[in-house]
């Protein structure tokens, strides 16, 4: 024990991997003890850690002290010794790309407890064969020579030359798409494709997707550990800065995630509601936004135990003490009563609004949809309106709503609202129900469908099923097939036949007169069916016992 801890009071040259004499006290120290002794060198020469492993390999403690920051290499080197005088392993080449090693060696235990080969390798810039690393042919330890701080030193700018040559763009993030899931191959491939588009209209650079189709999803890390570690490799070798996962994840998936790699892990709920955060312009949708944030934030939370407590002394004091985990706790859930409190008054002020358009009688058109199916172009190609619209999932956010005049001089309101996604994270849905409440006013739902999509049949049913849960069923629904012009004209008259649709272009306005009177002439029937209904009810009298009579004459 006393030899292993006099390992640290030695000192290496800058310019050596190791000297012969601290090689040799290690080969000798393994050959006693029959297991690998390792060594994790700075690059100034001094032993941060003598680790002890076993006959097959070694654990390396916690790095936290040696973060990347802006470097690409992490500063230290690991010289270990292999009892059979074996070449380097997989998991010694897994941990140089993964814990991003300045480089890492093996010196191998001759018969004699003498240093016998030295096995090196270091991480590679990215490069066109997609090799990780470069394993070096083996080398009787004595005749090798390498000036270590000149090799390091013109490996960490090679490295980062490499990475900014990458096409992203100054300030902008990059990421490694990821997707888990018991699904098909094809159903994957869609939804991936859906993730795509999410993150590009985030703003971050999608370097690359990986997929993985699994029998059984794995509690921990979702992938395989062994997957994750080649994902987390490739995404550290081409100099991604996030993992996206298009799965939700469990707090306890995130951890352990974050505790393989340093990088950012984010699922698609957190991925949409920092979408939403960058698009909500009004006060209801930043309030809305920041409910749905903390509602997601509060169960992730996670703190360092009763060490960064804080004593609380006198009368009504809370004992000991709060931590800091129950402090941010529950601060977090002080804003939420005060956020859930300001959206109750804004509801009163969407209620005084409703109440107004009640009394004028005014029809409300309700726009519905999968999220860039085109509402808001279709809004302001009705209403000559200009809101903002774009080719990107979540444009719009907040409520827009405009009047709309039918050929035979009668107006309506016509709304439109937040897009639908599939899979919508219950939070979004919780913190958006001011909004939401405005369809349960609608007297005709336009659901609208991008008729180019990939699957357009999955969109209409996710949509179908939000306005389920929401219990809009009982309002009637007019079904509008858009962007027509993107297909051709059979496969688009196909289409709208099969569902009873109307087919339309938001970008061609000669397309959109059959669409208006369809309106009119849906709206026409509804107020006829309520008056209908109206005149059923005048027409009885409630009496004892819950029955109805026939209103006498």
């Amino acid at each position: 024990m006393l030899r292993l801890e006099h390992l640290y009071r030695r000192r290496v040259p800058v310019d050596k991997v190791i000297t012969p004499e601290l090689a040799r006290a290690c080969t000798e120290l393994s050959q006693e003890l029959r297991c690998q002794i390792g060594l994790l060198i700075t690059r100034r020469g001094t032993i941060e850690q003598v680790i002890v492993g076993n006959g097959r390999g070694l654990f390396i403690n916690d790095l936290s002290r040696f973060r990347l920051g802006r470097r690409f290499l992490r500063g230290l080197r690991l010289v270990h010794t292999h009892l059979h005088n074996e070449p380097l392993s997989q998991d010694d080449l897994t941990d140089l790309a993964l814990i991003r090693l300045d480089l890492i060696a093996a010196v191998g235990v001759g018969a004699d407890g003498l240093p016998a080969d030295l096995h090196l390798a270091h991480i590679l810039p990215p490069n066109p064969q997609g090799r990780i690393c470069d394993v070096w042919a083996p080398c009787p330890f004595h005749a090798f020579q390498l000036d270590c701080d000149k090799f390091v030193e013109s490996l960490e700018a090679e490295l980062a030359r490499a990475t900014a040559n990458h096409l992203v763009r100054d300030g902008q993030e990059s990421a490694i798409l990821i997707s888990a899931s018991k699904q098909s191959r094809s159903e994957q491939e869609e939804r991936l494709d859906e993730l795509s588009e999410l993150v590009r209209s985030d703003g971050i650079t999608v370097l690359e997707a990986v997929l993985q189709r699994t029998q059984e999803i794995h509690p921990k890390y979702l992938l395989g550990s062994g997957k994750l570690k080649d994902v987390v490799i490739k995404a550290l070798h081409r100099g991604a800065d996030l993992l996206i996962f298009d799965q939700n994840l469990t707090p306890g998936q995130v951890q352990a995630i974050a505790e393989v790699t340093e990088m950012k892990v984010i699922d698609r709920t957190q991925l949409i509601l920092d979408i939403f955060a960058r698009r909500a312009h009004s006060r209801e949708g930043k309030v809305q936004v920041e409910l749905a944030q903390l509602r997601y934030l509060l169960p992730r939370l996670s703190g360092s135990g009763t060490a960064l407590s804080r004593l609380g002394g006198g009368i009504g004091g809370r004992g000991p003490g709060e931590t800091k985990l129950e402090t941010d706790r529950r601060r977090v859930r002080d804003r939420i009563d005060h956020l859930e409190r300001e959206l109750i008054s804004i509801a009163r002020h969407y209620d005084q609004r409703r109440a107004r358009r009640a009394r004028h009688m005014v029809p409300i058109i309700s726009i519905v949809g999968y999220t860039n199916a085109g509402k808001s172009t279709l809004l302001n190609a009705l209403t000559d309106s200009q809101v903002s619209a774009q080719d990107r999932p979540f444009e719009t956010l907040d409520t827009s709503s405009r009047r709309l005049r039918f050929p035979r001089d009668r107006e309506v309101i016509i709304t439109d609202t937040v897009g639908f996604i599939r899979d919508l994270p219950k939070a979004l849905v919780g913190a958006f129900r001011t909004t939401l409440e405005e369809l349960h006013n609608a007297d005709l739902l336009l659901h609208l469908v991008d008729a180019s999509a990939r699957d357009p049949e999955a969109q209409m049913k996710a949509v179908e099923t939000i306005l389920d849960e929401l219990q809009l069923d009982r309002i009637p629904r007019l079904l509008v097939f858009n962007k027509c012009d993107r297909l051709p004209a059979d496969e688009s008259d196909a289409l709208c036949r099969r569902y009873g649709a109307l087919g339309v272009s938001a970008l061609r306005p000669e397309t959109l007169s059959p669409l208006v009177e369809k309106l009119a002439e849906t709206l026409a029937g509804v107020s006829r069916e309520d008056q209908a209904a109206a005149n059923r009810a005048e027409a009885t009298l409630p009496v004892a016992g819950g029955m109805a009579l026939p209103r006498p004459a």
